[in-house]
């Protein structure tokens, strides 16, 4: 009889250990085999708690979703009140925290882009997450630029902080999370200038 308790605690193991899989093997290399070693447990307890690969892969690019929340939750909690421009400062610091930007997460996240193109639940997951990340900018950009540039201003903003994710992808060098954050945050308060000078 299983412990009462445990299931929260394996299935966080086995997101951890799908991490380190993914940033040791790769996706398509990763396997139930080399998660459930990495987590030090049967290959059965995947099946058990998951459904199986999939299953886990899904709940582990959830688990990065919801880190990403909670870190705009945590960025805006740290303001009080916070302004808009506030707001877009704590969104762009959030896309770039610690759980994103580590090695293992990143890798993941790239890992998870390539195979949304190919998966309708992960598509389905990536549109929920550039439909929450839309969201949250225009929001904050309703109170900034001229409302018939909302929307392109909240694209161009995603645009600069995904390239930003492509380009360090693509370079193979460390992200410097700072750097990024700073150069996505040049750009917001350049853009949103533009609208004050026309």
């Amino acid at each position: 009889m299983p412990k009462v308790g445990m299931k929260p605690l394996r299935q966080a193991q086995l997101i951890e250990a799908t991490l380190d899989s993914v940033q040791e093997f790769g996706l398509h290399a990763t396997t139930i085999s080399t998660i459930s070693r990495k987590a030090g447990v049967s290959t059965g307890i995947i099946s058990h708690y998951f459904g199986g690969k999939q299953g886990l892969l899904e709940a582990t690019v959830r688990y990065l979703l919801q880190s990403l929340q909670d870190e705009l939750k945590e960025q805006l909690n740290q303001l009080s009140n916070p302004d808009p421009m506030q707001r877009l400062y704590a969104i762009v610091e959030a896309n770039f925290g610690q759980v994103q930007v580590s090695d293992r997460g990143a890798k993941t996240w790239f890992a998870f882009w390539a195979q949304s193109m190919h998966d309708p639940e992960l598509a389905r997951l990536q549109r929920v997450n550039e439909k929450r990340l839309l969201s949250n900018l225009r929001y904050s950009l309703n109170e900034l630029v001229p409302k018939e540039y909302v929307a392109e201003t909240a694209q161009a903003i995603a645009a600069m902080i995904d390239g930003l994710w492509l380009r360090w992808a693509l370079s193979q060098a460390p992200l410097d999370g700072k750097k990024a954050v700073s150069m996505c945050k040049q750009f917001i308060d350049r853009t949103v200038r533009s609208f004050d000078q026309q």
